[in-house]
């Protein structure tokens, strides 16, 4: 019986230690799986980081202020009023993309986003001296999207934005602004606004009416491409420019006021088109 007592005291034993040397093992390898994940999980951090496209939305040629509170306004991702761009800012964010505000866009500045949005620049009326675009500014621009940038112009209809630098720049691309009104909507007469004979392209995919009120239409000449005609005019258009993408429409077109229904009859898709717009300027930071 003693002799059984003791065999099973030192299997017990020996299991303590098997157990122990199982324990010290995992601890081991633990340590190591976390010393790995350590090493590694930065290089994965830094790697998305670098591959988050950054979405630069100008506030130098536009560059309003608020009379009220002496802030700037007016088409910003910051203005979640119906003047802003906060809700496409949201849409932008949600696939995945950063938003930043950029001021001068000089060499430095533009090597730090992949899509560069500029919208409505200042006239006099707007800004007592606006910044225009000046030919340094073009040169920065043209070759930023030569090597791969995406440029977005909203620009405005006749009275309210300043086409005479903007047309140097865009001019570079293959496309001017005309000084009109097209589109003029009366009121709360949305349907004057409508667009329904949209072709097939990515910016209409799912989209069977839109909403663009009081717009300026575009001349095209060399490689620029009409997107929407209506009435022999083109509202929309598009330039592949050497590794870059131009996009163009004459209006601020989806600020908060008119990418959803607050104010808009729900039979426009004014927020799905934003979403589509989105896709497609992110898609061109891709084929770099």
């Amino acid at each position: 019986m003693f002799k059984n007592i003791l065999v099973t005291l030192l299997m017990f034993h020996i299991f303590e230690i098997l157990n122990q040397s199982l324990i010290m093992e995992k601890q081991k390898v633990i340590k190591r799986s976390l010393l790995f994940m350590s090493l590694i999980l930065p290089v994965f951090i830094l790697q998305d980081m670098c591959s988050q496209p950054v979405v630069g939305l100008d506030n130098w040629y536009n560059h309003e202020t608020n009379a009220k509170t002496g802030k700037p306004f007016h088409y910003l991702w910051t203005d979640t009023a119906s003047s802003g761009y906060s809700r496409w800012g949201g849409i932008f964010i949600g696939r995945g993309a950063k938003i930043s505000t950029v001021g001068k866009p000089d060499a430095a500045v533009l090597s730090k986003i992949n899509i560069y949005i500029i919208v409505d620049p200042d006239t006099t009326t707007e800004t007592p001296v606006p910044n225009y675009i000046n030919p340094e500014d073009v040169v920065s621009i043209k070759k930023w999207v030569k090597n791969g940038g995406v440029l977005a112009v909203l620009a405005n209809d006749g009275p309210n934005c300043e086409f005479t630098h903007l047309n140097k720049l865009m001019s570079q691309f293959g496309m001017t602004f005309n000084h009109v009104t097209l589109h003029r909507v009366t009121g709360t007469n949305f349907e004057m606004g409508a667009c329904t004979n949209l072709p097939g392209h990515p910016l209409f995919k799912g989209v069977t009416k839109i909403y663009l009120k009081e717009v300026s239409d575009i001349n095209l000449t060399g490689r620029a491409k009409a997107i929407l005609i209506e009435k022999g005019k083109v509202l929309i258009a598009e330039n592949k420019f050497g590794k870059g993408y131009v996009f163009a429409i004459g209006d601020p077109w989806i600020y908060n006021e008119y990418i959803d229904h607050d104010r808009l009859p729900e039979s426009f898709e004014n927020r799905k088109a934003a979403e589509n717009l989105t896709e497609l300027l992110l898609s061109y930071t891709k084929q770099k």
